[in-house]
């Protein structure tokens, strides 16, 4: 599981209302080297939910000198733009779990897919 996929999944479970972002609890991360495309960083930087991202790469130990804040212009920024894109596409969670904030839920990741389904009960 990448990291922008991470940044876009939130516990479902009846009665959570705080279900986002979720906690990584990884026991196995891999880097993998991806074509760099500022344009889709570009875009994609709007939609993120910036501190998320933050704590998860930090989280998992490779922050990459991501600031704690967004950069103001960061379309002009190559240096930022190739963090972020290590951070977002390049880092990948193959094993562990995402837990939920409010309710400790636990999802499992498995060769490298996050299981967000739920059970009967939890809907």
């Amino acid at each position: 599981m990448k990291l922008l996929t991470h940044n876009m999944l939130t516990s479902h479970v009846k009665g959570v209302t705080k279900g986002y972002p979720l906690l990584i609890k990884a026991t196995e991360v891999k880097v993998n080297e991806v074509d760099f495309n500022p344009k889709f960083i570009c875009r994609m930087l709007p939609k993120l939910e910036w501190s998320a991202l933050v704590q998860a790469a930090e989280g998992l130990g490779h922050l990459h000198d991501l600031p704690t804040a967004l950069v103001p212009d960061y379309e002009s920024n190559e240096d930022f733009l190739k963090n972020v894109h290590r951070v977002l596409l390049e880092v990948e969670v193959i094993e562990g779990c995402l837990q939920c904030p409010e309710s400790g839920r636990e999802f499992p990741i498995s060769r490298g897919v996050p299981n967000m389904l739920l059970n009967e009960d939890e809907v």
